[in-house]
């Protein structure tokens, strides 16, 4: 399903993220060439919109163990086909970004939901490199 308004490819929420549920369709729209930055933006309201990057240049160890629940909500076995992202908070002074809670988006299904890592003592707000 693609957003016509965009032409880029709908993501749906096999479950809403905390403290929005009437929002399960989103997009991710690129905001710089290299592809480090989108915004991932409701198509019901453009407004709301969470700055996001891929963990991997960020955080290269970067790697959290996905219970079973979550293969099953986004109705995929294979872990090849995830893509993850973090939520990121630009400030004045740092960025952060909190790889407790990711967004798991699978490439074939444009499934996603956000996994929050209770238990794995991965930061709410971890310092990003400031090179990028």
């Amino acid at each position: 399903m693609t957003d016509p308004s965009l032409g880029l490819p709908t993501i749906t929420m096999a479950v809403p993220m905390p403290g929005f549920p009437a929002h399960r369709e989103f997009v991710l729209v690129r905001l710089n060439e290299d592809g480090l930055l989108y915004a991932f933006t409701s198509t019901e309201d453009p407004d709301l919109r969470f700055l996001v990057a891929p963990p991997e240049p960020f955080f290269p160890d970067y790697a959290p163990e996905l219970e079973q629940d979550v293969f099953a909500a986004l109705n995929t076995k294979d872990p090849d086909r995830l893509l993850l992202l973090v939520v990121i908070t630009a400030g004045t002074n740092e960025t952060t970004a909190n790889l407790m809670a990711p967004i798991v988006v699978d490439r074939d299904s444009m499934r996603a939901m956000q996994v929050v890592l209770s238990g794995s003592g991965l930061p709410v707000r971890a310092v990003m490199n400031p090179a990028y």
